[in-house]
């Protein structure tokens, strides 16, 4: 019984692995019962055996390749400037995207990403970087909000250079991006007094849940007025380019 089970693990794991191929290589058009048959040497029925149909195929190729970028991502250690992680983040996630664009559009469809638990592991990684960089005082925003607006960028920004023919691709526009986000994201050292506030709000959010004095319930009500407190700091305006002064 075990010898089986080994048996079609290592079946399974061939077949995506054949169908990761040529998804990376040919485009999702290309992944095919037969095709993924032939490469993997197997007849066309024993695919059946293991994935009801090719979007089921899909799915677990998708699964597979994310979940083994996941795991290099969650295995990178801490420089100790946790917004220069962050931006290591961001880059190492554009590269992954460009380099992989076939299976990114396959991570970006809501239908399959609402339910992929590397998808859900993923974030969970940009989550503990952006509240590494709210527990140092530099999140001028709540960490969901920071959370949503670096993914949506991030998204947008492969999205947007996948769309565009490589020899026109403009690679600038995902560090442009990146710093847009940041100036609405995180508060200078040393802040202005409105930033100072929201940063003082959110960092002390990032660390009401350790502090040992308080009970669950102190802990709790602490966390839902700081939310309403950041929830209420008013958003730092831009401050406008000085102009030249006509004679």
């Amino acid at each position: 019984m075990r010898l089986d089970s080994a048996s079609r693990h290592k079946t399974r794991a061939s077949i995506v692995e054949c169908a990761a191929r040529l998804l990376r290589e040919q485009g999702a058009g290309a992944v095919t019962t037969r095709a993924v048959a032939q490469a993997a040497g197997m007849q066309a029925p024993t695919i059946y055996r293991f994935f009801e149909d090719k979007e089921a195929l899909l799915d677990a190729v998708a699964e597979h390749v994310f979940a083994t970028y996941v795991a290099e991502k969650t295995l990178v250690h801490d420089s100790g400037d946790p917004v220069a992680d962050l931006r290591a983040g961001w880059d190492t996630h554009i590269g992954f995207g460009l380099a992989n664009a076939a299976l990114f559009g396959l991570l970006t469809d809501p239908s399959r990403g609402a339910r992929s638990p590397a998808a859900a592991a993923g974030l969970e990684v940009l989550r503990a970087r952006v509240h590494r960089v709210a527990e140092i005082g530099r999140l001028r925003v709540p960490e969901r909000r920071a959370v949503e607006l670096i993914h949506a960028a991030g998204t947008g920004a492969v999205l947007t250079l996948l769309s565009t023919p490589p020899q026109h691709r403009d690679l600038h526009l995902a560090d442009a991006m990146y710093e847009a986000v940041m100036r609405s994201i995180l508060t200078d050292v040393p802040t202005l007094p409105a930033d100072s506030t929201a940063a003082a709000t959110v960092a002390f959010r990032a660390l009401a849940p350790t502090l040992p004095m308080l009970t669950d319930a102190e802990r709790a009500l602490l966390a839902e007025w700081l939310d309403r407190a950041g929830d209420s700091t008013p958003m730092p305006q831009p401050v406008p380019a000085k102009t030249a002064e006509r004679p």
